[in-house]
């Protein structure tokens, strides 16, 4: 069989075509697997008709929902190279991105047609030939996607491209400086699907809750993983802490991903009546996942399994097998199957058992390359590691545990101090519903953990929040100050967009 990543799609419609593929429970529409091939296919013979070849770029403007998967695939099988964007983007930096992929075709839905209209306006600034509107009132400058591969053949097009061709070219958050194109391949997403199949409880008839958005790794892979072990996507328009437990009961969900923050959220609106009797494992990242927050959906027969991956390496890098992840609550586990994992200190070497360094990962499923970045590229992947800038753990049995991005440490008194640690005891408040820690000045110790706390209690002051962190952390790492707020920014996958509370709160120093 052709490596080529929308093949598997077809294979899945052959061995299973009237198992369901995509639930979309915001319209009602389902389909089963040899019905998105037929989609599929109407889509590729749509955009090869409009002169898409092998490499050309076809950048996606979509929310989640079968459009989404359905033109991925057909990209994939013309051996064309997806460029997903983030539709929370404003037209300047969406414009840097068609730019610099050097995108010719834009597929968007009717929600983002003000900023595409933008786009379109800036004329020769970005290299669009062909724009495609999905629903609404069409675009003038736009063609019709329902029409565009209505008019088209159901039957399977040539295929081309496979294997070190490129599949994607997904742009990185940006959350410090212009984002980065990270380039992966037919083969390094197989290798990505084996990966995952090899470590996860990924099993033929799961139904699988894709929350995320399917522009970021963390609902793309596990969609094209569903499609290789011939599992059901439940794909919601959005995440709806209210809506998930309805899935949960109504679909009879297995597993999916949801980050922190969702589960959060959830557990702040859990109906009486709600049901996750089915519901094997959910995994969890993005950020480090509080103990309190394992244990709470521990209580509800739910195990919690901590993953860290990155964009990078395709998603995988480790995960707490459902051995593990109570007994080792906190942990992010071992390294998936065909992966390797290092912590290494400063000079590179392999940090001791329990000694922070920088977690290094090796497999391939590593990326291939940052799209016309040479100098970051050469700067990220050094003899064969993909030097990720996150700071771990390693215990004597190879458990990796976590502890913060090397930009967002803090170092106070000479000593280093990860902000992520300190979340996790603020979280373990009850008082608390959200909370990030951002270093502040201070002339006293260089730098001062500040932290940013959501109420879930009106009354809690700022002295409270001091008092719970006493005894739990050493007096170096201990809160200085506190800032209350309505909302943690955060980006889609739910990270904290530490850059900008510290310019929100630049002002303030602990002394």
């Amino acid at each position: 069989m052709q490596n080529n990543i929308g093949l598997f799609l077809a294979k899945r419609a052959l061995l299973n075509p009237h198992l369901e593929a995509v639930v979309e429970p915001n319209t009602g529409r389902r389909f089963t697997y040899a019905e998105l091939d037929r989609r599929t296919n109407k889509a590729a013979n749509a955009l090869r008709a409009t002169g898409v070849g092998k490499g050309d770029r076809v950048a996606l403007l979509l929310t989640n929902g079968v459009e989404f998967v359905e033109t991925f695939l057909a990209v994939a099988k013309i051996g064309a190279v997806v460029v997903p964007l983030n539709w929370r983007l404003v037209p300047d930096e969406l414009e840097f991105i068609l730019k610099d992929s050097g995108s010719r075709t834009l597929v968007f839905a009717s929600d983002f047609v003000a900023a595409v209209a933008e786009l379109h306006g800036r004329g020769a600034k970005t290299d669009i030939s062909d724009w495609v509107q999905l629903g609404g009132d069409v675009a003038p400058f736009a063609l019709d996607y329902a029409a565009w591969t209505g008019a088209a053949s159901d039957v399977s097009p040539t295929t081309t491209g496979s294997d070190d061709d490129n599949l994607f070219i997904m742009y990185t958050s940006g959350t410090t400086g212009l984002p980065k194109g990270v380039v992966h391949t037919h083969s390094t997403v197989l290798w990505g699907l084996l990966t995952i199949a090899a470590t996860a409880d990924v099993r033929f008839r799961d139904v699988y809750l894709i929350s995320l958005p399917l522009f970021h790794v963390g609902a793309l892979s596990p969609a094209l993983a569903n499609i290789y072990k011939g599992a059901t996507m439940i794909v919601p328009a959005g995440f709806d802490p209210k809506q998930t437990w309805e899935l949960f009961r109504d679909e009879k969900v297995t597993s999916g991903l949801l980050v922190p923050a969702m589960l959060q959220f959830m557990l702040a609106v859990q109906p009486a009546d709600s049901d996750a009797s089915t519901v094997r494992w959910i995994m969890s990242g993005a950020a480090p996942v509080p103990v309190t927050l394992i244990k709470a959906y521990e209580s509800l027969g739910v195990e919690i399994h901590q993953v860290y991956g990155l964009t990078e390496s395709c998603g995988p890098a480790c995960l707490i097998s459902p051995d593990d992840a109570l007994t080792r609550a906190g942990s992010t586990g071992k390294a998936f199957f065909h992966t390797n994992v290092r912590v290494a200190d400063e000079d590179g070497n392999d940090a001791d058992p329990g000694q922070p360094g920088e977690v290094l990962v090796q497999g391939p499923h590593i990326m291939k390359e940052y799209w016309n970045r040479p100098d970051a590229t050469a700067s990220t992947i050094r003899d064969g590691w993909l030097h990720t800038g996150d700071i771990a753990t390693m215990d004597e049995d190879g458990f990796v545990t976590i502890m913060d991005r090397v930009k967002d440490m803090l170092i106070s008194g000479g000593e280093n101090v990860y902000p992520a640690e300190i979340e996790n005891v603020l979280l373990a408040n009850p008082a608390v519903a959200d909370a990030a820690v951002i270093g502040v000045p201070s002339a006293r110790w260089g730098e001062s953990p500040l932290a940013i706390v959501v109420r879930k209690d009106p009354a809690l002051t700022e002295a409270a929040v001091i008092e719970g962190c006493k005894g739990r952390l050493a007096p170096f790492k201990m809160v200085k100050a506190v800032r209350f707020v309505d909302e943690i920014p955060r980006n889609p996958t739910g990270k904290i967009l530490k850059r900008v509370l510290r310019e929100q709160f630049e002002e303030i120093s602990t002394d």
